[in-house]
């Protein structure tokens, strides 16, 4: 008679398949924090964005209602910030940056507040000419 040979395979996984499987899990998690990141980033940027534009619309708003010429000096913390005026309260970037505020009513097409962020981060826009 002739002895059969059986094989007995385990049934787990081998050191080498449980490697392979730990290394596309990190590789999947690492995407999903780098998307989340930039996900971040272009949240900030746009959320700055509006702020410059609220900024803008208040400006033009309160030029407006006082019948102001562009470069009509004005104290944007006094004149467009606080209870009851064009903006509540001063805006505060959302990706960290401070804004600076012009002392004067600007051209149309020119800011009245930039972000410090601008030149690292893309915080502004180059589209203001209808602002």
């Amino acid at each position: 008679m002739k002895a059969t040979q059986t094989s007995r395979r385990s049934s787990g996984m081998t050191l080498l398949e449980l490697t392979v499987v730990i290394l596309v899990l990190l590789s999947l998690i690492t995407m999903l924090f780098i998307g989340a990141r930039s996900w971040k980033q272009g949240s900030d940027r746009a959320g700055c964005i509006m702020l410059l534009r609220k900024g803008q619309q208040a400006v033009r708003g309160y030029q407006n209602t006082h019948a102001l010429l562009d470069g009509t000096p004005i104290d944007v913390n006094t004149d467009l910030i606080g209870p009851g005026k064009l903006l509540e309260a001063a805006p505060r970037c959302p990706g960290g940056g401070t804004y600076a505020y012009g002392s004067a009513i600007p051209m149309p097409g020119t800011m009245l507040m930039t972000c410090s962020l601008s030149g690292s981060n893309d915080h502004a826009t180059d589209a203001t000419a209808d602002w």
